[in-house]
């Protein structure tokens, strides 16, 4: 995916915290990363509704979490994380995350997110869904 492929673009700048001895981003910060997107993207899909957010979190878990790293990102890196929801089934959802700076795709990532209550799936309400589907002016 290129940066245009992304509707949605969170800006990060990489804290000192986030780096590594090798002076790289640790790679598990990405999927900090792609979750401090997700939630500015879910709360954009939501329209500030902090109780739909709420309620549609409290149920959402993450069942699958892929990364690809393309290139490094170091300290004080400006970024971009683009968060694009590629498909919607009835209780689960694909999304897939771009990191990029300066334009320069470096990571590529993947969640896989099961709507769920007391371990079993449930169907995503529709409410939500459709939300999901404007803010990505399609039919995923």
């Amino acid at each position: 995916m290129n940066i245009e492929d992304f509707r949605f673009l969170h800006p990060m700048r990489v804290r000192w915290a986030e780096a590594d001895m090798q002076g790289v981003v640790f790679n598990a910060n990405y999927l900090l990363f792609f979750d401090v997107a997700s939630t500015e993207y879910y709360r954009q899909v939501s329209g500030g509704n902090r109780d739909l957010l709420k309620s549609v979190f409290d149920r959402l878990y993450v069942v699958k979490s892929t990364i690809e790293y393309l290139q490094p990102a170091h300290f004080d890196d400006e970024l971009l994380v683009g968060v694009k929801t590629e498909r919607i089934g009835r209780s689960s959802m694909t999304v897939n995350f771009g990191i990029f700076r300066e334009g320069q795709h470096l990571i590529r990532g993947e969640n896989v997110y099961v709507y769920a209550e007391d371990g079993r799936s449930m169907a995503l309400p529709e409410d939500f869904k459709a939300r999901i589907e404007t803010m990505e002016r399609a039919s995923v």
